[in-house]
């Protein structure tokens, strides 16, 4: 039986309690008071009509707010998941005392050493786990957690050490025992094959609370299960590899490597060696990504004598190393990305236009980072809490004043310079708060001049220059109404007018 009475902080409730349980002649098997403000009672169950008489009995003594039977003791149902979680671990746990005696051991611990539970119970743990001292741990002024590498029966395991610490009557914490957790290599093994596996959720790491990017994460998972290529657009540092990757890790080619191409360091003789491969001797990018996913970084700066023969391999589905009579099937996903006007290189002869349109099937933006504020601040609460567990310090707080400025900030570099300015801002940070002034960013005007210094015109006639510009822009790489009106946030209509107000068509911008 157990009783959950709720009451004032007075002195002597506690015995007035007592009292009437003596006088009821029950033998209490326990008591338990909370930081709530209530106090538990265990004690042998009894009639009902008994505990009839007893509960009002106690509601009347002077604090009492309320009294009523309880399923267990809070002490109880702590022990109970203790033991839950012991017994569901699979790796040996050991708890002891301050003097280095066992009293308190997982299913794993019995099941390895065949022996029954009294059997280990208050042993010297010293005597199972060999090759570090342990008592010398224990005995030592401030005993800090850490790994070690040891012993136990014949084999290595990594055991972390963790301190009990309990507070005393002075708020100070004294030691009370240790927990020792094994892990053995095979197990480390099995965690870290789980880990570099794909999520159910690829996506899950990338940022995504501005709707912008929501719509960006919708559209690159639909097109993740596709097989034709995808071009990405967006400036530098707004995360096109990290979306790249959780692409391939949700495609049908997830199981094979994916392998990142920076074109533009694609340059002399031996980039079609390194591109293609060569005879027997030497595998190129294209062989280490069949089967998988090729990613080209930067493939406006892919050399021209490339884009010619990889546009062949695109149209015919097979390769040629270089020096090679035969041919090579190719199965590939291909992943391009550019920060540059793609549509005006084709225009000026620099980026084959039908490689263009072969890599350019399927289109993402992404865009940068001052137009998704809302992802601003989740960013940096990533990245400062990232950044803090490989320092190995206490994760720091943003002031209003950091938050306030991290957001009008128009950051140039996008993510990329959010997190290099946020690792230096933690590495040398003193204290436990970001305020403004540690972030150490250049200055950076957060527009920039879109009129030129000859504008003699109206406003009107500036705002209709500029927006034929940006139409004039885009269209090579959005050549249909409907393309542009998405990447423009416009309706089809509105799109379709501006463009024959303005003139722009197919012919005008040499687009087939």
């Amino acid at each position: 039986m157990r009783l959950e009475i709720n009451c004032q902080d007075r002195l002597g409730i506690a015995q007035d309690i007592l009292d009437i349980l003596v006088e009821h002649e029950i033998n209490l098997r326990g008591i338990e008071i909370d930081e709530m403000g209530k106090i538990f009672l265990n004690f042998p169950n009894m009639e009902f009509s008994e505990l009839q008489h007893l509960m009002p009995k106690i509601r009347k003594i002077d604090g009492i707010k309320d009294v009523k039977t309880a399923p267990f003791m809070p002490i109880e149902r702590e022990q109970h998941q203790l033991q839950t979680l012991l017994k569901t671990l699979p790796d040996p746990v050991f708890s002891v005392n301050t003097k280095g005696r066992i009293i308190l051991i997982n299913d794993a611990v019995l099941t390895q050493l065949s022996l029954p539970q009294e059997m280990v119970v208050n042993l010297p743990i010293g005597d199972l786990l060999k090759g570090f001292n342990v008592s010398r741990w224990l005995e030592s002024e401030n005993p800090q957690a850490q790994v070690q590498k040891i012993r136990f029966l014949e084999q290595d395991y990594l055991v972390d050490m963790l301190p009990v610490m309990v507070p005393d009557i002075g708020g100070q914490s004294i030691m009370a025992g240790a927990v020792f957790l094994l892990k053995s290599e095979y197990r480390l093994g099995q965690q870290l094959t789980v880990f570099n596996q794909g999520t159910a959720d690829n996506f899950v790491s990338i940022q995504a609370d501005s709707k912008a990017m929501k719509n960006v994460i919708k559209d690159a998972k639909r097109m993740a299960e596709l097989d034709e290529p995808i071009m990405m657009f967006g400036e530098t540092g707004t995360g096109k590899q990290l979306l790249a990757k959780a692409c391939h890790e949700g495609s049908s080619n997830k199981d094979g490597k994916f392998i990142v191409v920076d074109c533009r360091i694609l340059a002399g003789k031996e980039a079609s060696i390194e591109f293609f491969g060569e005879n027997d001797e030497k595998l190129g990018l294209l062989d280490l990504a069949n089967r998988g996913t090729l990613f080209l970084d930067e493939v406006a700066d892919l050399p021209s004598d490339i884009q010619t023969k990889f546009l062949k391999i695109l149209q015919s589905g097979y390769y040629q190393r270089v020096g090679e009579s035969g041919s090579r099937p190719l199965e590939v996903r291909i992943i391009s990305t550019t920060q540059k006007d793609l549509g005006a290189l084709v225009q000026r002869g620099s980026f084959s236009e039908d490689l263009f349109y072969r890599l350019n099937v399927l289109s993402l933006f992404l865009p940068p980072l001052r137009e998704r504020k809302s992802d601003i601040i989740a960013l940096t609460e990533r990245f400062i809490k990232q950044h803090s567990m490989k320092l190995g310090r206490q994760t720091p707080r943003l002031t209003k004043a950091c938050t306030d400025y991290l957001q009008t900030y128009p950051w140039p570099g996008n993510i990329r310079q959010l997190e290099n300015a946020l690792y230096r801002t933690v590495s040398l940070l003193e204290g436990n708060e970001i305020d403004k002034f540690h972030i150490q960013l250049p200055s950076c005007s957060a527009t920039s001049s879109i009129v030129s210094q000859e504008f003699n015109g109206s406003l009107e006639d500036e705002v209709k220059r500029f927006e034929k510009e940006i139409l004039m822009r885009l269209y090579p790489s959005f050549p249909s109404s409907r393309q542009l009106a998405k990447r423009l946030g416009l309706s089809h209509t509105a799109v379709a007018n501006k463009l024959r107000d303005y003139g722009i068509n197919k012919k005008t911008v040499k687009i087939i």
